[in-house]
């Protein structure tokens, strides 16, 4: 293998996000920085208990009276394995690269 080829490998690492599919983009990491980046979890269970916490911040909203039952109770969020790289963007198993200036 070249160095090239080796530091390339060597300088991502697997990792998980919460996406989303939208019509106008298709599938797009959800929960981002601040700065535009998406979230990163290093485990699959990380990315799964951030899904369960927005669910019960939506269904809170909803016995508040601020959101509708439906919109609620919809998850439309989902768990994607991905690839980091140094920069903090992800690449996912469709080879779709996403970083802070992507949406």
């Amino acid at each position: 293998m070249s160095e090239a080829n080796k530091n390339k490998t060597e300088s991502k690492r697997p990792a998980f996000c919460v996406y989303i599919t939208t019509i106008g983009e298709g599938r797009v990491p959800s929960v981002r920085h601040r700065h535009g980046l998406p979230y990163i979890f290093e485990t699959e269970v990380e990315a799964q208990r951030e899904i369960a916490d927005n669910a019960m911040t939506r269904l809170q909203e909803f016995m508040d009276g601020e959101r509708d039952f439906e919109d609620a109770i919809t998850i439309e969020e989902y768990v994607a394995s991905v690839e980091v790289y140094p920069d903090g963007s992800v690449v996912d198993e469709f080879g779709r690269r996403f970083g802070k200036g992507d949406l």
